[in-house]
Formats: C-alpha cells, sequence, structure tokens
C-alpha cells in the first residue's frame, strides 16, 4: 500500500553571526597571498563571486593588525590548533542554534517536539549539539534525537529525508531539524590562491525547521540522490592539525554541468527530474555554493535565466554557509512563493554527490 502522507516544512529559521567579515577578510587575504600577481587574480575573483556579504562569530581586525580578527585568535605566525577551534565550536555552535530556532516562534509548541535533528560539519563535541539543545530548549527527555556529521554542503537535504521518513511513519511526530555551520573556525594560514579563494566563499549561519504532517508551508515530495562517478577527489574535507582542511577543485562546476545535461536529457523515471523535464519545475532552490556553481547549474539545466534568483540572492548576502545554505533559499520561498507551485531543491558534497528533493507550496 502507498504511504500519500507527506511531510511539510510548517517553518524556517535563520540567524547568523552579527559581525560582517567580507570586505575586511579581503584586506588581509590579500596580504596574506604575498605577490602582486595572486592578488590581482584574487581581487577579480573577489569581484566576480557574487557576494557582498559574510559574517562570523569573530570581528575582522583592521589591515595591519597582528591577526586576522580583533580577539586576536587567528594571530599570524601562531594559528590555532583543531582543537583550540573545537573549544569555540561548541558554545558558538549553540548559540547560533538558539538564536535561529527562536525566530521560528514555538513559544510552548516546543514541548510537542518528538524529534531533533541536528546536521553540521564544522565541528564536534560530546555531548553534543542535540543533547546542548535539548537541555537549553527544556525539551522532553524522551526526544528522539539524530546527528548527521561531517556530509558537507549537501547534508541539509538528508536531514530533511530523515525527517520526512520519521513524519510519514509517525504521523503524529514533530520533528526539529537544525543545520549549523561555524565555517570560519578553519581559516588556514596560507599563501596558495586556490586555498584562498575557497575561503572567500565561506560564512557561519544556522537554520532551524519544524517538520510535521501538518499540510503547511512546504510539502516534501520525494527524494533522489546521484553520485558522480570519478569525481571522489574533487571535493574534500578532512582533519588537519589547525583545522579542517577544505579542497574544491576548479573541475566542480564543469562536472556539475555535464552530470546535469545528462539528467535533463532522461527521459525514464529514475532520474531527479522523474522523467518529466525542467518545464514541471516552478522553483529551484540550488544551493548557493559559489557563483560558478549556480552557473553550473543553470547551464546544465538550461534554466532561464531568473530561475536561480533566489539562491544567487542567498549568496550575495550571506556567502556559503555550507549545510544551512539551502535552508536560507527555501524560507525566502515560503515568503514569495504562491500555492502549489513546484519546486526543486539540489546541493552538491563530497564524493560527488548530488542530493536533490522535490517539493510543492502547500497553504
Amino acid at each position: 500500500m502507498t504511504n500519500s502522507l507527506k511531510a511539510h516544512i510548517n517553518r524556517i529559521g535563520v540567524a547568523v553571526p552579527t559581525h560582517d567579515v567580507h570586505d575586511g577578510f579581503l584586506a588581509h587575504a590579500r596580504a596574506m597571498l604575498g605577490n602582486e600577481q595572486s592578488a590581482r587574480l584574487f581581487d577579480r575573483a573577489a569581484r566576480r563571486s557574487g557576494i557582498a556579504h559574510r559574517f562570523s562569530h569573530m570581528p575582522v581586525a583592521e589591515p595591519g593588525a597582528p591577526a586576522v580578527d580583533a580577539t586576536d585568535f587567528y594571530r599570524y605566525g601562531d594559528f590555532p590548533t583543531t582543537a583550540r577551534r573545537m573549544e569555540q565550536y561548541a558554545p558558538q555552535a549553540l548559540s547560533l542554534a538558539e538564536r535561529a530556532i527562536a525566530q521560528l516562534e514555538l513559544g510552548g509548541d516546543l514541548s510537542r517536539i518528538t524529534h531533533l535533528i541536528v546536521a553540521s560539519c564544522t565541528g564536534f563535541s560530546a555531548p553534543g549539539l542535540d543533547l546542548q539543545l535539548l537541555w537549553r530548549l527544556g525539551l522532553s527527555p524522551q526526544v528522539e534525537r539524530q546527528l548527521i556529521g561531517f556530509m558537507g554542503c549537501s547534508a541539509a537535504i538528508p536531514a530533511l529525508r530523515a525527517a520526512h521518513h520519521i513524519v510519514r511513519s509517525q504521523p503524529a511526530a514533530r520533528v526539529l531539524v537544525v543545520n549549523v555551520e561555524i565555517c570560519t573556525l578553519h581559516f588556514q594560514a596560507t599563501a596558495d590562491l586556490e586555498t584562498m579563494l575557497s575561503f572567500l566563499l565561506f560564512g557561519d549561519g544556522c537554520a532551524a525547521a519544524l517538520v510535521t504532517a501538518e499540510e503547511q508551508g512546504i510539502a516534501l515530495d520525494d527524494f533522489h540522490a546521484v553520485i558522480i562517478p570519478k569525481t571522489e577527489d574533487l571535493i574534500t574535507w578532512k582533519i588537519g592539525d589547525q583545522g579542517f582542511e577544505m579542497y574544491l577543485s576548479g573541475q566542480v562546476p564543469g562536472q556539475i554541468t555535464q552530470a546535469l545535461r545528462q539528467e535533463a536529457g532522461r527521459s525514464d523515471d529514475g532520474g531527479i527530474l522523474h522523467g518529466e523535464g525542467t518545464q514541471s519545475i516552478d522553483l529551484w532552490a540550488v544551493h548557493a555554493g559559489g557563483r560558478s556553481i549556480l552557473d553550473a547549474v543553470e547551464a546544465g539545466l538550461s534554466l532561464p535565466a531568473a530561475a536561480l534568483e533566489h539562491s544567487r540572492a542567498i549568496l550575495h548576502e550571506f556567502g556559503n554557509m555550507s549545510s544551512a545554505t539551502i535552508m536560507f533559499v527555501l524560507q525566502r520561498m515560503l515568503k514569495t512563493a504562491r500555492q502549489k507551485e513546484r519546486g526543486m531543491a539540489m546541493a552538491f558534497g563530497p564524493g560527488m554527490v548530488a542530493e536533490t528533493a522535490r517539493f510543492s507550496m502547500a497553504a
């Protein structure tokens, strides 16, 4: 028997730290690159990035200061160990998550939460953020908890998929889904241009969502994951002695374009479009991983320029907040989309994997 019950994202709350560090970071990055040619190439990339703001829990220092940030955490010649970064992660992630959850305005309904899903790839602690939130929010000790860790920028969709399965198996469930990333904890001391360009993208952010069977908000229709063959080395995220080390190959956009062209050309129901074509989709919620990523999706699916306006707006205002980013896009759609419009959510992560979800706007 087919289960026709659908899980719905009823509400989404978002939060970023108070310090806009994008412009200040650019000045420090130029100095760290150490030569005029690299600085010129970096400036060109910054102008074309489509990013105007990124936020961090640490204020940026003035150019010429002995540290990148005003708290001396990233002191030149003495960047922090991974242990010191993790000491920052636990309290900062908790604070940001609390702010995002407050935006849901659940009030006394917090006591009705039955499940808690937390996704993050920028830090670890035990007891983890799931238990910290349970204690701080006063949730029931019987709340079922799940951590989704180290899946990179694509993790929000597996988190929603887990909530979807919970609601379909337990119709009375009320699932709180939290995606929190403290990306600026992993800045590295480097003069390598390609590495510095990856730091140009990332900021801190958190999104919280309430997922239930109530027919309000965004209905989650189905999910589909695609692993792009022979691309496992193009996006990596490894734990080093001085923070987590990201590698983002310049081949990523091309691989995305090629894979999506193949998907768009499929007429069977086994692909991400289920044989319906892009014309069946009104709303495109694509992870704002960077301008080149959005351009690759647009080219691969032959989308009109306006199709990714929500994703480009989030990239402009917040940068790439890893797994939280696509939830910012969906929150923006909640404010403007019309009832019964159909959508596709899409995010990319290490693997390379494209995690997708089809959705529709409810009442």
